[in-house]
């Protein structure tokens, strides 16, 4: 960016305050954005008159409040697809993490530097293949988790806003549900991995959760607001599910210390927002942030715009 562009950045890490953007934005014609910058429509009625773009550096952009950005004649971009690997593979990973134990069994050597050696029953988890995985939201993650799950041996069925081509079906063996109420109780995992939006917010209510079958668990590698967590807690908690495994949870007031419970006591798998921290998708979601700037700024369409919710289909058609 420094390169092209006349540049700006912040010296560290982590969120800037509404007015610490604010004065870093004067003279800006772009801002550049995390998804920790909370850019909500009362910054972006601050924003000044020769800002234009704000480039989401981030598949994620619920921590802007598009439909404000639009009315104030902003343009918003993000960086799609170039997560969806490293993703569908974190979500696989921990999909086989929880049912066989992996963290707990990890940490026996480390912790007690002994082994009493092999027993019959010694670290039992449960098998993968011939399990049941519902995915929500079949988009470019959802379907590469469809992928790699079926290596493992694992049934494909899933809920999705819009319904899959045949053949993307049939060479996923994937089953397609109207209801999502009815799905949640047919399958052994759920993976979560549609955006948020007003419409997804919690689309893992408690309702939905005491609908699922008796051990049975979560994945969430998408956004913590998908989960009711704290009726996800009861429901392991209480034993009617088997657990969960999370790379994101609601932490703006600190993490659920029951949350961190149960993590200590083996029964969910907490990773720190780790699904797309490779070295490779760091370095194409910046070329991608660049890629979506100078478009914008050549008076082209920028290839990752984002619109608001009801919009898009207006701007194709």
């Amino acid at each position: 960016m420094a390169t092209l562009f006349d540049t700006t950045s912040k010296p560290v890490d982590g969120a800037l305050s509404p007015d610490a953007i604010i004065e870093g934005v004067q003279g800006k014609d772009v801002l550049v954005t995390s998804i920790n910058d909370r850019i909500d429509a009362e910054l972006i009625a601050r924003l000044p008159p020769e800002l234009k773009l704000i480039a989401q550096f981030g598949n994620g952009f619920d921590n802007i409040d598009i439909e404000a950005a639009y009315a104030a004649g902003l343009t918003v971009t993000n960086t799609p697809s170039v997560l969806t690997e490293d993703t569908a593979d974190m979500a696989v990973m921990l999909m086989l993490a929880l049912p066989r134990r992996l963290v707990e069994g990890a940490q026996v050597l480390p912790t007690t530097g002994e082994w009493p050696g092999w027993s019959p029953t010694w670290m039992l988890g449960r098998r993968l293949r011939g399990k049941a995985l519902g995915i929500v939201g079949m988009g470019r993650i959802g379907t590469a988790v469809a992928n790699r799950a079926r290596s493992f041996g694992l049934n494909i069925h899933y809920f999705s806003r819009h319904r899959r081509p045949p053949q993307i079906e049939e060479a996923l063996g994937a089953t397609y549900w109207e209801s999502l109420d009815d799905m949640v109780g047919e399958v052994d995992i759920v993976s979560l991995h549609t955006p948020l939006s007003r419409s997804t917010h919690h689309i893992l209510n408690a309702e939905r959760l005491a609908r699922m079958r008796q051990d049975a668990f979560v994945v969430n590698v998408s956004r913590p607001e998908l989960v009711d967590e704290a009726a996800l807690i009861t429901e392991i908690e209480t034993g009617h599910l088997s657990g969960a495994a999370l790379d994101v949870f609601e932490s703006r007031n600190g993490i659920d210390p029951r949350l961190l419970q149960l993590a200590r006591d083996n029964r969910v798998v907490l990773t720190a927002h780790m699904a797309s921290a490779t070295l490779e998708a760091r370095l194409e979601m910046g070329e991608t942030v660049i890629v979506n700037i100078r478009a914008f700024i050549d008076g082209a369409q920028p290839p990752h715009r984002v619109l608001p919710e009801g919009r898009s289909k207006l701007a194709r058609g």
